[in-house]
């Protein structure tokens, strides 16, 4: 059997005021082709379907699309879970109807943990579908008190194990941030924190049952000890933390019990998200942006030490879609930005500024800075 493996779709995600349905069209576009190039046997998405509980019209529409493509063109049985991001209600809704065209949604956590089974030339293949769900609400469930998510994601494998045939091919597919044991995964910017100071983390010895385990949530794609444990990361770049980061889906091959093959494909973005550095002239200068995509989504860190005005728009000129301007002060081997020296009493004003100035701008405070500083004391009738 083979599972094409994707999550943390986000649809409807907005990075700093650019709204990226158009950027995601563009990459379910690319999964057609990866299926009809792959042929798989199923799909299954990992939670975050959505970028918020209560989506947009327009992200509404695109998932329709998506959902009637996979499931209307291609035939492709879809397994899907919701994530910490999706409103668990409403992407339930309908879904035992849903459930005759093959498609399957699992919105909300209840006792009774999803299983779906398709039989190839191995055997039988089970699916078992577990959302993701706090742990108060998986207390409120089984009326048993719970700390964390570790101590609930574990009475949901306890609970799942009852109906577990290790003798037949299972697969994990969930919403959680697995880890191995005192060691954290490499997370981003955009990915919303399950908890805090710990409490979001599971052990991955919990599910090294499965023969495949298909997890969603972090956004870079990753193993989690073992090959066959794996995230399979965001289908596009929704933070500047991931400019290095490349994108693609699982490509899961299950052949008899033990025996299971892994590829990836990559995703190439309509537009990619890159940081650029340096001086606000050097970066609008044809030299440099000549050398990049300038349609990509844009962060500038200005190193200027002078005042600017309006560089936004006059990066926008060259770089349409910049999203975000930083100013960099180089402070590198800078004790304390406010703080004096300790003998600043038998320091002129002069050497008390310059070493200001080469603090805080890291440059040097040469003859024609010099000079200015000297003028403007001299014009408030300052004693230099």
């Amino acid at each position: 059997m083979r599972i094409l493996h994707t999550g943390d779709w986000h649809i409807g995600k907005i990075v700093n005021e650019f709204s990226l349905l158009e950027d995601q069209r563009y990459i379910f576009e690319q999964l057609y082709k990866i299926i009809e190039e792959e042929k798989p046997d199923c799909i299954v998405v990992a939670g975050d379907i959505y970028d918020r509980s209560i989506p947009p019209r327009e992200a509404v529409q695109l998932l329709n699309e998506v959902l009637t493509t996979l499931v209307m063109e291609y035939s492709l049985p879809t397994l899907i879970i919701s994530g910490n991001h999706d409103g668990e209600e409403r992407l339930s809704f309908g879904s035992k109807l849903l459930e005759t065209s093959q498609l399957y949604i699992v919105g909300e956590i209840t006792k009774e943990i999803k299983k779906v089974s398709f039989t190839d030339q191995y055997g039988v293949v089970n699916f078992y579908l577990v959302p993701y769900a706090k742990p108060s609400v998986i207390s409120n469930i089984f009326d048993v008190k719970l700390h964390d998510h570790d101590e609930a994601f574990g009475l949901i494998m306890n609970k799942l194990k009852e109906d577990f045939n290790p003798k037949e091919r299972n697969v994990l597919v969930t919403h959680n941030y697995i880890v191995t044991a005192n060691e954290e995964m490499l997370k981003s910017d955009s990915e919303q924190s399950l908890s805090i100071g710990g409490a979001e983390y599971i052990d991955v010895e919990k599910v090294l049952d499965f023969d495949y385990v298909a997890l969603g949530h972090l956004h870079k794609p990753q193993k989690v000890k073992k090959e066959h444990i794996r995230y399979s990361g965001s289908i596009l770049k929704y933070s500047f933390s991931e400019v290095d980061i490349n994108k693609s889906v699982v490509i899961v091959d299950l052949l008899e019990k033990g025996n299971v093959n892994i590829k990836t494909r990559p995703l190439t973005p309509l537009r990619d998200m890159l940081i650029i550095r340096g001086k606000l002239q050097d970066l609008i200068n044809p030299l440099y942006y000549k050398q990049i995509d300038c349609e990509s989504y844009i962060r500038a860190d200005l190193t200027d030490t002078t005042e600017l005005y309006d560089p936004l728009s006059t990066l926008r000129s060259v770089y349409p879609n910049i999203m975000q301007i930083q100013r960099i002060m180089n402070t590198n081997h800078i004790a304390s930005k406010t703080k004096a020296s300790d003998d600043f009493q038998n320091k002129s004003k002069l050497e008390l500024f310059k070493e200001f100035y080469e603090e805080i701008t890291g440059e040097a405070f040469d003859d024609v800075k010099k000079q200015a500083f000297i003028n403007i004391l001299e014009e408030g009738e300052i004693e230099a």
